[in-house]
């Protein structure tokens, strides 16, 4: 027992006579961490993008994944947020298809951005048209033209009592079939966001 107790006692010993390093002395293994400012991309926001492939309502089916790159780098308070080249996927919401009288629309909702070192943001927006972010569904040209007299003034007539006619031709009422609406690959388009998307991955450097 003395024997177990003395081995004890010169461990203790030992332990509190080592010379442990100080933290000054042990070498930097810290990460250097990226700098960012976070910002918020608000709604309504226009951001310019190319497309990176066909898209069809003839060939893509609603659910079909797209994917933009943008042109231009965007700036905030002197800060470039969203990098050119920065990515943006997202899918085919929608597919109206065409019948008379309309050509084929569709919608594309953007989900996600991700930038040029492959960093992930979700975002919610769409590629932007005036008419509620519907790509196509143009009226189609009319079926059917029709002819329809247009008289003139009596003074320009063949005879002073007898008013001259001209043949005026005019759409009916009738409209062709409409076609697929497609937007080739490297096209420009538009995406605005519809929720605001807060950005915490910028570049300062």
């Amino acid at each position: 027992m003395k024997y177990f107790l003395a081995i004890i006692l010169a461990g203790f010993i030992i332990l509190t006579n080592t010379n442990f390093a100080k933290a000054e002395d042990l070498p930097d293994v810290q990460l250097e961490m990226r700098k960012y400012d976070e910002i918020t991309l608000p709604a309504g926001t226009f951001i310019p993008v190319l497309t990176t492939q066909e898209i069809s309502t003839e060939t893509c089916p609603e659910g079909y994944k797209v994917k933009f790159v943008a042109t231009n780098d965007l700036f905030m308070y002197e800060t470039n947020i969203l990098p050119r080249n920065t990515e943006f996927y997202g899918y085919i919401e929608k597919i109206h298809e065409p019948v008379i009288g309309t050509n084929a629309a569709m919608k594309i909702k953007i989900t996600k951005i991700i930038m040029p070192d492959g960093f992930e943001i979700p975002t919610r927006g769409y590629v932007y048209t005036s008419n509620d972010n519907l790509i196509g569904g143009e009226l189609t040209p009319p079926a059917e033209w029709v002819k329809v007299p247009h008289y003139q003034s009596k003074f320009q007539g063949i005879a002073w009592n007898h008013r001259g006619a001209t043949l005026q031709i005019r759409p009916g009422g009738k409209r062709s079939m409409g076609t697929h609406t497609k937007v080739p690959a490297g096209d420009q388009q538009i995406i605005i966001l519809t929720a605001p998307t807060p950005i915490t991955h910028t570049l300062t450097e």
